[in-house]
């Protein structure tokens, strides 16, 4: 009796959290088309790749980031892959007055915005922390600051468009990690800054969606070593090894299905016209099948439970 015990409560559980974890509905990729969408730090790694899917999804993109050269050719390539239309807006979110610049040219280009990813990040060290507030302070600037500068600029038209912000966070944001205590700090404010304005919204009533994306350790060079860039770590000539084949399309297809669980309005409306706010969202399953598929799973949460439907 002990060991069917042992064996049924676990089950049970699971049964239970899959049902109510579980998406209520499927997600179509045509209900991202014509949304006017917003991705900053989209030059590079995450952001780039969110902007690719988005494109194949027909979304209209406005994306930013400090390096204008490098948006040209991801603007050129949403173009290509399908995007309803795309530009970009180049600067540094250590500008103060950038968030601002960004939004308002959202809004003299569409009227309006639908979905704000807030994704971009400042350089950091892997390393002991040696005492530099400054440095703690720039990376609160860019990483903290800029994203509630974007947010309060941007709500407008979002609770207009009862659309949805995006924050893509780390697990360094959810518990201690060593070597990277300024950039934990940054993501610890995200968690704590974000996960309360969305109770705020949903006691005000304002149908704007907040989801947080907390994602594991991605190599997308934001990250140097010892306070050199990634690249100086290795002698001179000498190249670090190539990733296993499959971790582009893995990354791919993981970001692929974050772009198409965002909790759009359709999606998250509840019978009452409140909105269903979502919280941690992460990879649950494995690919099925080659080309762009993509994650069959992913778990969308609310802080200390799901909002029911």
């Amino acid at each position: 009796m002990a060991l069917l015990l042992k064996i049924f409560i676990p089950l049970l559980g699971l049964v239970v959290a899959f049902y109510f974890y579980s998406p209520s509905e499927n997600f179509s990729g045509e209900m991202l088309r014509g949304k006017r969408v917003m991705v900053t730090g989209a030059s590079s790694g995450i952001g780039e790749q969110m902007a690719y899917h988005l494109a194949r999804m027909e979304a209209h993109l406005l994306l930013t980031a400090r390096t204008e050269a490098k948006l040209q050719k991801v603007v050129e390539r949403c173009l290509e892959l399908g995007a309803a239309s795309a530009r970009y807006v180049s600067g540094s979110m250590e500008d103060t007055s950038f968030p601002e610049v960004v939004v308002k040219e959202a809004e003299n280009t569409w009227g309006g915005l639908d979905m704000l990813i807030l994704n971009h990040i400042s350089y950091s060290h892997f390393t002991y922390f040696n005492g530099d507030v400054e440095h703690v302070r720039k990376l609160l600037e860019t990483n903290f600051l800029s994203y509630v500068a974007m947010t309060v600029a941007a709500l407008p038209m979002l609770k207009e468009s009862e659309g949805s912000i995006v924050v893509v966070s780390s697990v360094a944001g959810k518990t201690g990690i060593p070597f990277v205590a300024p950039y934990s700090a940054t993501k610890f404010a995200l968690d704590g800054f974000f996960s309360s304005l969305r109770q705020e919204f949903i006691i005000d009533k304002v149908n704007v969606s907040i989801t947080l994306c907390v994602l594991g350790y991605i190599n997308t060079g934001k990250l140097s070593i010892t306070g050199a860039p990634r690249r100086s770590a290795f002698p001179d000539g000498a190249k670090p090894s190539p990733p296993p084949a499959r971790r582009p399309r893995l990354l791919s297809t993981l970001l692929g299905h974050c772009c198409r669980t965002l909790n759009l309005q359709r999606l998250c409306k509840r019978g009452n016209g409140t909105p269903k706010h979502l919280g941690l969202c992460y990879p649950c399953s494995k690919p099925k099948g080659g080309g762009d598929s993509i994650l069959r799973s992913l778990k969308r949460w609310e802080g200390m439970g799901r909002t029911l439907a």
